[in-house]
């Protein structure tokens, strides 16, 4: 039988427990490198930068200094995500199904 105040109750818990895993994503971290180290970017799991690192010996060429800092930056947005998808899904574990193909983040209205 359909039982509409259980699914009621599955949704809030979804929600509540969808607001406290958004909450963590700020303590979650990555850093990434490019250039063999010489420029780190450190991103939290909202995507936000948090550090920047470059090394002073590549001063002196501003675009080299320009490309490695955007590769590390984009290489960590890009694997941040991996670790924010795992952290959604662990924290979702028993309340909603395993869906295959299932974007948590898009429930979330994305992540900026």
């Amino acid at each position: 039988m359909f039982d509409m105040f259980s699914i009621l109750g599955k949704v809030k818990e979804a929600q509540e427990k969808m607001k406290i895993a958004q909450e963590n994503l700020a303590q979650i971290t990555l850093t990434a490198e490019s250039g063999g180290g010489m420029v780190k970017a450190t991103v939290n799991g909202h995507k936000k930068l948090l550090k920047l690192e470059i090394d002073p010996e590549i001063f002196s060429d501003k675009d080299v200094v320009q490309d490695l800092t955007v590769a590390a930056v984009n290489k960590a947005i890009s694997d941040i995500d991996a670790q924010v998808k795992a952290e959604l899904a662990k924290s979702m574990e028993g309340v909603i199904p395993n869906i295959p193909g299932l974007d948590l983040n898009a429930l979330m209205g994305g992540m900026r």
